[in-house]
């Protein structure tokens, strides 16, 4: 029979008997731990710049990241959360046979506890001098790869994981062995951190609605279905807040949020995962410029929690976020950059000859706006580099927002891009039930069942607008590409946690 285990891991796993057959438990029930690394090196430091003579001690625990025996001494890094020192181990201090079994029994990846006094290196470097040291936690697996490091003349293996696919099926080594990617999920705590603390100083009640939905709405997507046995009802995962959080403001909440989990049943690419986190708010008595005028010191204040700057760079271009951002009128950008006046063309028929005439081949059968979309997304997105709002949208690819006075073709929406990415879109909300269930009705008869701009009617919805919804702005950001904005990231997967992937062959 093959063993589930490699050559390796069979390896250590007799190293594991070794160290119990000598009755050291190689996974005890507690440990103790007086310092991080972190701490235990600022008390160190504040002890030499005060010049203490009486020696600074502690007990420290952490994964053995690199280990380098010199005969009778062996010098050795651990690393907790809080980052890595350095560790000093020789036999006068442990014996010999405590240094023999750290070096024969001991492996990378390894947890262990250690105790004993900082001292500085020859080299200058802050290191604590072992007095005692036991295993806690025996890693049967390698940490992924290895490279070469010379420290001090002397070659040093560290473990390393590089291979993108690898990293996010095995997130938990990725996170083991590449700082860096740690850094970016600090990064993301912090972006929902400072969020959440802008929104709740402006006056807004955080919420949380149903992800369990009888009706999906709210977005253009594609929904995941699911049964409740009890009920005998089918149930979508939520595409949107949307819908609940403007029935919030009808109830007498003037500004709400929430950020969670969206779900759509769409492709997957460096900005899309069927599963992500979004942050939407609704305020009532405002309108999209009001919006737009919060979301610029939002995105301001967000880089100066987590950056300490508004000047950023994202994938080699640099960026201010300093408000006011430009806002870029639709139809003006579109005469700008594709040649094209789509208030010339009332119709799909018209917009798409008048492509036809510029070379630009339309996709068959599509309604005026999502030709008007399409024009966007090839002339105008790639050219936002610096941060800006275009405004004005098709009404017939935004159905929950107001329509411009005197303008029955064209919408009070805006989104928001940096770097030529779409990172966040909002409206002046239609508060009209009238208007909104004609809506509903025109995309039911316009639009093929399986479109995904295709919104299904909300009765209940509806019904809580009748009841009187006041004037009011909303607003929607993808937080996962907000960190990647923040984090330097080209993809959606690396600042994700564990992102969706295909089962592997």
């Amino acid at each position: 029979m093959t063993s589930k285990y490699t050559s390796l891991e069979q390896n250590r796993l007799e190293k594991l008997e070794h160290l119990r057959a000598k009755g050291i438990e190689p996974y005890p029930n507690r440990v103790e731990r007086t310092h991080t690394s972190e701490e235990i090196i600022k008390a160190f430091e504040a002890a030499e710049a005060g010049g203490q003579t009486e020696p600074v001690t502690g007990t420290l625990t952490g994964r053995l990241r690199s280990m380098r025996p010199m005969g009778k001494i062996t010098f050795a890094h651990i690393e907790d959360g809080s980052g890595r020192i350095q560790l000093f181990l020789r036999a006068n201090d442990l014996g010999s046979e405590t240094i023999d079994l750290f070096n024969h029994e001991f492996d990378l990846g390894d947890f262990v506890e250690v105790s004993g006094e900082m001292f500085r290196t020859r080299t200058g470097e802050p290191t604590l001098r072992v007095n005692a040291i036991r295993i806690i936690s025996k890693a049967i697996t390698p940490l992924p790869a290895a490279k070469d490091e010379v420290v001090d003349g002397q070659v040093v293996r560290h473990a390393t994981l590089s291979d993108p696919e690898t990293r996010y099926r095995q997130r938990y080594a990725d996170l083991a062995i590449n700082p860096e990617v740690r850094q970016i999920f600090r990064i993301r705590a912090g972006v929902v951190s400072a969020l959440r603390e802008f929104l709740d100083s402006q006056g807004f009640l955080e919420v949380e609605t149903p992800i369990l939905q009888p009706i999906y709405g709210g977005a253009a997507a594609r929904p995941f279905i699911t049964h409740h046995n009890q009920l005998k009802q089918d149930l979508y995962l939520r595409i949107s807040f949307e819908l609940y959080l403007k029935r919030l403001i009808v109830g007498g909440f003037e500004r709400v949020y929430e950020i969670g989990r969206d779900f759509r049943n769409e492709g997957v690419d460096r900005t899309h995962n069927p599963e992500f986190t979004q942050l939407e708010f609704y305020m009532a008595y405002a309108d999209y410029f009001k919006v737009m005028e919060l979301t610029e010191q939002m995105i301001a204040f967000v880089a100066d929690r987590v950056l300490g700057t508004r000047t950023i760079t994202y994938q080699g271009r640099t960026v201010n976020l300093d408000p006011p951002w430009q806002r870029v009128e639709m139809s003006e950008a579109l005469v700008e950059l594709a040649g094209i006046d789509i208030n010339q063309h009332s119709t799909a028929e018209s917009l798409a000859a008048a492509m036809r005439a510029r070379n630009i081949e339309p996709a068959p059968n599509q309604p005026r706006g999502k030709l008007i979309d399409a024009l966007v997304e090839e002339y105008v997105e790639p050219n936002l580099i610096a941060p800006a709002f275009l405004y004005n949208y098709p009404r017939d690819i935004s159905p929950l927002a107001k329509s411009r006075p005197g303008d029955t073709q064209t919408v009070e929406r805006f989104e928001g891009f940096i770097a030529g990415m779409e990172l966040l879109n909002a409206f002046t909300e239609l508060n009209d039930p009238l208007d909104q269930e004609a809506r509903f009705l025109e995309m039911g008869r316009d639009y093929n069942p399986e479109d995904e701009e295709r919104h299904p009617m909300d009765e209940d919805y509806l019904r809580a607008m009748r009841y009187g919804m006041p004037p009011t702005g909303g607003f929607g950001i993808g937080v996962d590409r907000l960190t990647m904005l923040m984090a330097d990231s080209s993809n959606i997967r690396e600042v994700i946690l564990f992102p969706h992937l295909r089962e592997m062959d």
